[in-house]
Formats: C-alpha cells, sequence, structure tokens
C-alpha cells in the first residue's frame, strides 16, 4: 500500500521534518528511512550542535520539545568572542558577549542524545522509523505517478511507493545527485573539529578577579567561545554529555587543511595560534574521542522544492558557514516549506506557484545569510571591525529573518507581498554593508584592549532580542519589519561616521558610496547604537 510520504534519513532534518508534519496533519502517513541500525552514541561525530534563536524556536515551540531540551542539554550562554590569536592569555583581550543571559534562550544541544529522542519520540507519535535500511534506488514518478523507493534492510530488498519523496539524506545529497541540482559557492572555507571528555573551561585559564567578575556566575564555559584571529576562528561548544566539542575553521588560502588535518597536526597550529588552548589540551592529558575535517565544506543546491512531489531539506540540499550556526535555522525554514507544501498537496490544492514562490524565499535566506561569510573571514583579525560585525550581523537576524520565523510569516504571503520592497531593501542594505567591513578592516589596524563589549548593556539590542516573543498582528507585523528597516539604516550610517571620525579616506572609497546610498543617510558619528558601557 502506498504512503504519503517517505523520507531518506533519519538524521536531525529528517526526524524534525517528520514531527513536523505530523502535528500539521496527524493523518498523514509517514516512513522514515534511516541507514543507522544502532542508537547514536553520545557526542556523535557531527557539527550542528549549537543553536541560535531560530532554530532553539523551532525544536523547542513549533515542534513541542523545550522539556526535553531542558532537561538533556545545556542552556547556551549566547555567543562569545575572543580576539586571542597568539595570546598565552584570555583576560588581556578583546571580549564581545553577554555579561547575563538575554530573554530568548538557546541550546548547546548534543546531537547524539537528541537524535536518539527524536526516534523514539517519532515512533510514540505513530511515525513511521526504519533503521538499518538503505536506499538503493529513487525513480521519481512523472504526470501524477507514485515515487518509488528501492530499499535494502540485511539481505532483501523491497519497494516503497509514496506520493512524496522528501531527500534529508545530510551530505550523501541522494536526490541531488541523481538530478545534478549541486551548486557551487565560491566561499572556501575548511573544518576540522574533535571532541575531548570533560570541560574546557575558559575560566580556568585566567585568576584575574575583575575579568571573572564580568559576567554572572561563572557561566562562560557554555557559551558557544569562538576563539578568532586572522582568517579563521575557533569554537568551544560544551555537551550535556559532558564531552567538550573543539573546531577549527579556517579560510583555505590563509591556512591550508594540511596544516591541520589530524590531531598532531591541529595541536601544533593551535601552539602558533591559540596557545592557551593548546596548552589546556595538553596539560589535561586526554586523547580526543574522534577527530574528523571537512574541506570547501560550503555547497548549494539549484532546486529544494518541486510541484512533482519531492524536496531535499538539511544537509542533502546546501550548507552554508557553521559561523553563527545557522543550520538548524535552515532546517526549520525548510521544513516549515516543505510541511506546508505537503500539506496543501494532500487536500488537493495545486502548489506550483508556492513551490515557485517559497523556491524565491529560501534562496533569499540562504544568499543574504551567504553574504555573512563570503570574503568576510578577514575581519576576524581586526577587533573593532568584528565587534561592528557582530552587531550589524545580529540586528539584521533578529530585526529581519528571526521576525519573519517567529511571527509565523514564512508562509504569509499576503502579508509577505506587503512587506516585499522593506525586505528588498533590507537585503540590499546588508549586501553594501558586508564589503564595506571588510574594507574597513583590510585598510586599517585596530588596538585590542582588555574589555567586555557587553551586548546585554546596550538596551536597544536587549529589547531587539526580547521582541522576539511579541505576539504581533498583521498592523503590528509590518510596523516592526519598517521599525528593523529604519533601525538597520541608522545602524549603517552610524558605523560609517564612526569609521570616517577616525579616518578621513573612508569617504573616498566606493563601498561608502554604496553603503550610504543604500541606507539613504548621511554618516552619523554621534551615534548611539554602537555605544557600549566598557568594563575594563
Amino acid at each position: 500500500m502506498p504512503i504519503d510520504v517517505v523520507v531518506l534519513g533519519g538524521g536531525l532534518a529528517g526526524l524534525t521534518l517528520a514531527l513536523q508534519l505530523r502535528k500539521a496533519r496527524p493523518e498523514v502517513r509517514i516512513r522514515v528511512l534511516e541507514r543507522r541500525s544502532t542508537a547514536a552514541p553520545d557526542a556523535i561525530h557531527k557539527i550542528g550542535e549549537s543553536t541560535v534563536e531560530i532554530g532553539a524556536h523551532y525544536f523547542g515551540e513549533i515542534l513541542g520539545l523545550d522539556a526535553h531540551l531542558r532537561d538533556y542539554h545545556l542552556r547556551k550562554f549566547g555567543f562569545r568572542f575572543f580576539n586571542s590569536d597568539g595570546h598565552g592569555t584570555i583576560d588581556d583581550v578583546q571580549e564581545i558577549g553577554v555579561s547575563r543571559y538575554l530573554n530568548v534562550t538557546s541550546f548547546q544541544i548534543d546531537r547524539g542524545i537528541f537524535e536518539n529522542f527524536l526516534i523514539a519520540h517519532a515512533r510514540a507519535t505513530g511515525i513511521d522509523v526504519e533503521t538499518g535500511t538503505v536506499v538503493e534506488a529513487v525513480r521519481l514518478g512523472s504526470a501524477g505517478a507514485l515515487h518509488e523507493v528501492d530499499v535494502r534492510d540485511g539481505a532483501a530488498t523491497r519497494r516503497i511507493a509514496a506520493r512524496w519523496v522528501v531527500d534529508a539524506s545530510g551530505r550523501t545529497g541522494l536526490l541531488k545527485r541523481k538530478l545534478g541540482l549541486a551548486e557551487p559557492i565560491d566561499h572556501d572555507v575548511n573544518a576540522v573539529w574533535f571532541r575531548v571528555p570533560g570541560r574546557v573551561d575558559i575560566e580556568d585559564w585566567s585568576d584575574h578577579r575583575p575579568w571573572l567578575d564580568r559576567c554572572e556566575g561563572g557561566q562562560r564555559w557554555r557559551s558557544t567561545n569562538h576563539l578568532v584571529g586572522e582568517g579563521y576562528w575557533v569554537w568551544l561548544i560544551p555537551l550535556s554529555s559532558g564531552f567538550h566539542s573543539i573546531g577549527i575553521v579556517a579560510d583555505a588560502a590563509r591556512h591550508p587543511l594540511a596544516t591541520m588535518s589530524s590531531y598532531p597536526r591541529a595541536l601544533a597550529w593551535l601552539d602558533e595560534h591559540q596557545p592557551r588552548l593548546s596548552r589546556a589540551l595538553r596539560e589535561s592529558g586526554v586523547a580526543p574521542a574522534d577527530f574528523a575535517f571537512l574541506k570547501h565544506f560550503s555547497y548549494g543546491c539549484r532546486e529544494l522544492f518541486s510541484a512533482d512531489r519531492w524536496a531535499i531539506t538539511g544537509e542533502a540540499g546546501v550548507f552554508l558557514d557553521p559561523f553563527y550556526s545557522p543550520g538548524s535555522d535552515f532546517i526549520a525554514i525548510s521544513n516549515t516549506y516543505v510541511t506546508d507544501l505537503i500539506a496543501r498537496d494532500l487536500v488537493g490544492e495545486h502548489i506550483g506557484p508556492y513551490v515557485t514562490i517559497y523556491s524565491q524565499l529560501f534562496r533569499s535566506f540562504y544568499e543574504s545569510t551567504l553574504t555573512l561569510y563570503r570574503g568576510q573571514y578577514g575581519i576576524f583579525a581586526h577587533p573593532e571591525a568584528l565587534s561592528v560585525k557582530v552587531i550589524w550581523d545580529y540586528t539584521y537576524y533578529w530585526g529581519v529573518l528571526c521576525q519573519l520565523f517567529f511571527q509565523n510569516r514564512l508562509t504569509d504571503i499576503r502579508i509577505l507581498g506587503r512587506v516585499r520592497d522593506d525586505l528588498l531593501a533590507m537585503r540590499t542594505l546588508n549586501e553594501a554593508a558586508q564589503p564595506f567591513l571588510r574594507r574597513w578592516a583590510a585598510s586599517s589596524s585596530s588596538s585590542n584592549p582588555a574589555r567586555l563589549l557587553d551586548q546585554a548593556a546596550l538596551p536597544w539590542f536587549d529589547a531587539l532580542n526580547k521582541s522576539l516573543c511579541d505576539e504581533l498582528d498583521d498592523a503590528g507585523f509590518i510596523a516592526r519589519i519598517r521599525h528593523s528597516k529604519t533601525r538597520l539604516e541608522a545602524l549603517a550610517a552610524e558605523i560609517v561616521g564612526r569609521v570616517e571620525a577616525s579616518d578621513g579616506a573612508v569617504s573616498a572609497w566606493p563601498e561608502t558610496t554604496a553603503l550610504l546610498g543604500r541606507c539613504g543617510l548621511p554618516p552619523a558619528p554621534n551615534g548611539t547604537l554602537l555605544d557600549y558601557p566598557l568594563s575594563a
């Protein structure tokens, strides 16, 4: 008997899609096919442990998994950035982060624990999850015919007929390879990562009481800590299973993969660039539980949703960059579109127009987010430009994409049409801001003072985070988007004004002309959006 939806892959993207479909349409018959036959180990070897606001809201509120997240994973103390390249200490460099928790909660997720829970939870809701199955062939039906999937479990091969096929197979990319949809990205960055047992607590690296007291309750270890330098960043992510995830993400031209492609090489690389972390790892005496690397990890996909009743979600389609942890966000966004398309199709709606619109929207979100990364790794070596970039990128993310997701407007075509021009204006403004930040970092030097740039001490920034939880009607949502546009324009003018005040040559940069032209405002050197109360 044919089923409604077969999902190829029982990892994070596939299982959350199945749960979202079950909540939206309880009668839908769903089968998830997962290659792994045994439970995932704790601290499983996957990128994607750090969540940000959209992903955390999707897991916790949209899917109703908040209790599991709070009970079995770690509350995240925000992002934290240290300009610590070459430093043997951590308390004498610029730190960007929060001194207290902000309103909207996010989590550090142990993927093994989470995915095992998702399988059990999916089965408990009536979803058929088959483990130990290998997809051998997919034949897409045409002219309304059912799709067919050949699967093998053990020595037996059988055929599954389904109205919808959704590829959530991760980097295997079953449908993308079959249909020739791979799309290269000119963002040449590599990553290596490993996990060590125990905590890597950066507060153990200092006995300077004023520095320790900057943040409440010794919580820095719960942050996604970034140790940054020219062309690279290093992540430190704690896991509830007692492991700590450590990764190096680097521009391939500045830091070739061969210099860090094994644990001994990675340690030697850290000796030079992040000696305090290297020292902590060496002194612990523990061996890493695993080690892996990915070369040129960013990629795209020309088509994710089809009116012929197939779709691609998660890393089976696109992967941007782990900086800012957007992976679970884009799972949430693509799953929301796939769920809506399937729900409409199963009640007989013609989905072609929705496929077109959702594809355009997803590509717009994807391309505007890619702009935050492409060519921007040089900024990490410039403490002042990095601090401004982080504020800009957060403001863009919380003010635009988060508002769309938290207010359940991703599929609200009527309202999206009314704010289309504002969304386009903010996208083009961001596209102008990123080259300006890059030019600034490349054209000047920056001091690296021992200070905390406390994002929680910026009232407007704290309020923007809190605003994600507002419940807005149509008029309120439209006003919110237009206010986001006004704020970004003011922030752009202030950034230019601040830089111009220290370097008069800025006014001649084409990047300056482009940015001011997009925001429609003159430079504002005396603005207040970037005025941190400083902690020495």
